[in-house]
């Protein structure tokens, strides 16, 4: 195994950091990924990816990207739960790479609702 330099430190800090703020930061809005083992084997790695790439693409800061567990609808996986601030959330259903990329575009950065891929406005919470 190679020497690991001061460097190469200073960059996994960096990307530990990133990916944290991500996770947990406070954002103007909210991409959740369901990543339960239906929407892994449906392909939720490859939108978590995507998504992935985009935030590195364009340095995205102000956006929390994170994942959950199965949202109860494997048929219709994999899907992702797009939350802005002060609106109802959207759940989108039966992704692909291509899709959340343009989910990200028109809803995210646009703030148009995708309805071909939307399944459901609002909130699931009952409290």
């Amino acid at each position: 195994m190679p020497n690991i330099k001061i460097e190469d430190l200073a960059r996994i800090q960096e990307q530990v950091r990133h990916t944290t703020l991500l996770r947990e930061g406070a954002g103007r809005a909210k991409i959740t990924v369901h990543m339960g083992t239906c929407g892994i084997s449906a392909g939720a790695r490859k939108v978590m990816d995507a998504l992935l790439k985009v935030f590195e693409e364009r340095d995205i800061k102000d956006i929390i990207l994170t994942t959950s567990g199965c949202a109860g609808l494997c048929s219709r996986e994999p899907m992702a739960t797009v939350e802005i601030a002060g609106q109802a959330p959207v759940k989108y259903v039966d992704l692909t790479d291509t899709k959340i990329r343009e989910i990200f575009e028109r809803h995210v950065m646009g703030g148009k609702v995708v309805t071909e891929y939307a399944l459901a406005y609002g909130s699931e919470r009952t409290h």
